[in-house]
């Protein structure tokens, strides 16, 4: 891998070329710029893995400069400097995606360590992108997995180790966040990729039509049956079953399935011969199964049989940092399909990560294909989303001259806390030295709070 390069720009030369100097003693490969513009020419030209600016400049200033890097080289990490620091400055910049915030004059020791940070988070970025581009994209069965936060980092991990074992996997996760997507991406980087790949979401369908549908039937079974249907598992043999909102099967269905499982046998509805299938199931749910189990309306034993290799997915709010490479994806694939050549004003990225994205990634491309479709300018902005664009109650709200409670004050320093870590849960939890139990359950009483509040 090449040595980092390193941007900094600022309008005061002395003060670029003194930055300069402090790093390049560093060993640091390092470069300048004295404005804004400058510096997107440069970006244009070759990559860089840390962007170092000032915030006050003449034309255009840091923040703006900032916004069009998080924009447009969402990898590329932005630390912000100003000679007129304040608490609200601060909690904007890391806000609004700074990936820390240094004060002028700068301690060389701060500088050293936050630098040599933040570089080491570009190199595990960088790294883990030849991973997740080696999760094999299989464009017409939309296996596309996008997104480099540490979140989704961690899920090519698994995928990468679980594929070629051949094991059982269970996919944990909201509806829309990706799980059948995980599960292609475990198919086709797998031993049984040239082989059939058969998806059922086992809640879309009655349970009679569901059993015909997994292990199929013969002639003459039942009422109209006038032909015999070969099951999924079936026509899977030798491929890769996957099994959708698992959770919304029958105990009877539950039963059936785990016979399957353990024996590698199916009999079709009225049928008394097994047929030997050569499967691999993977398995996905929005509930928590082991939650099931516990109250008695999931089968214990068929857990633990589907529960071998366990993923979570998890939604796009925990992993907003991704939003921009989504967003991006989104808008060139249904460009293409729709025959529009569309383009997005920087503002709408920024705007769109406000929102809570209940329906997780199926939601945004369900939004941005609307938007394109709906589309006649060419250039999608504010006005195009509607309900999407409202925006949070801004975070510093502590220190705008009201007084608020110690009870606000921590919420909105937890709220700060996640938004640094780039909604890493156990990194957050870490910060506050709470375990992640404890952060989760504060989380869900301000969320409470604040919903009895809105009924009041």
């Amino acid at each position: 891998m090449s040595e980092p390069l390193i941007l900094v720009v600022d309008d005061e030369i002395d003060a670029q070329r003194a930055l300069i100097q402090a790093l390049k003693r560093e060993k640091y490969h390092v470069e300048g710029a004295t404005s804004a513009p400058e510096a997107l020419r440069k970006l244009t030209e070759k990559n860089y893995d840390l962007i170092i600016t000032d915030i006050r400049m003449e034309r255009v200033d840091g923040m703006e400069l900032m916004r069009q890097v998080r924009s447009r080289w969402p990898n590329t990490l932005v630390i912000v400097m100003t000679a007129f620091a304040s608490i609200d400055t601060a909690i904007r910049s890391i806000h609004e995606g700074a990936y820390d915030y240094l004060s002028k004059p700068y301690e060389v020791d701060d500088l050293r360590l936050t630098v040599r940070r933040a570089l080491e988070q570009s190199r595990l970025v960088r790294e883990n992108l030849e991973l997740r581009q080696s999760i094999v994209e299989e464009t017409d069965q939309g296996v596309e997995m996008i997104g480099m936060s540490p979140q989704m980092i961690e899920v090519y991990k698994m995928i990468a180790r679980v594929a070629p074992t051949g094991a059982t996997v269970l996919i944990e996760g909201e509806s829309g966040s990706g799980k059948e997507l995980v599960a292609r991406a475990i198919h086709a980087n797998s031993e049984r990729s040239a082989f059939p790949f058969i998806a059922l979401n086992c809640g879309a369908v009655s349970e009679t039509l569901l059993e015909t549908e997994m292990f199929g039937h013969v002639k003459g079974a039942f009422t109209g049956a006038s032909y015999s249907k070969q099951g999924m598992f079936e026509s899977a043999n030798r491929g890769t079953v996957f099994l959708d909102e698992i959770s919304e099967t029958s105990p009877s269905m539950q039963t059936k399935l785990l016979r399957v499982i353990e024996e590698r046998e199916v009999q079709r509805v009225g049928s008394m011969e097994r047929t030997s299938v050569d499967i691999r199931i993977i398995a996905a749910t929005n509930r928590s199964l082991r939650k099931l189990v516990m109250e008695g309306s999931f089968r214990e034993d068929l857990f633990y049989r589907l529960n071998v290799v366990n993923i979570t997915v998890p939604p796009l709010r925990e992993r907003i940092a991704d939003l921009p490479l989504l967003f991006d994806h989104f808008l060139k694939r249904h460009s293409r399909r729709i025959g529009r050549r569309v383009a997005a004003h920087p503002e709408v990225v920024e705007l769109l990560s406000n929102h809570g994205w209940p329906g997780n990634v199926r939601e945004l491309e369900n939004m941005v294909e609307r938007a394109i479709a709906l589309n006649t300018s060419g250039m999608l902005t504010a006005a195009d989303f509607g309900e999407y664009m409202t925006k949070k109650e801004p975070r510093s709200a502590l220190f705008s001259g009201d007084l608020v409670s110690l009870e606000e004050i921590e919420r909105q320093y937890i709220s700060h806390v996640i938004d640094r870590c780039s909604g890493n849960m156990s990194r957050a939890a870490e910060v506050l030295q709470i375990d992640r139990r404890t952060l989760y359950r504060m989380m869900e009483r301000f969320s409470n709070k604040e919903a009895s509040q809105t009924v009041d």
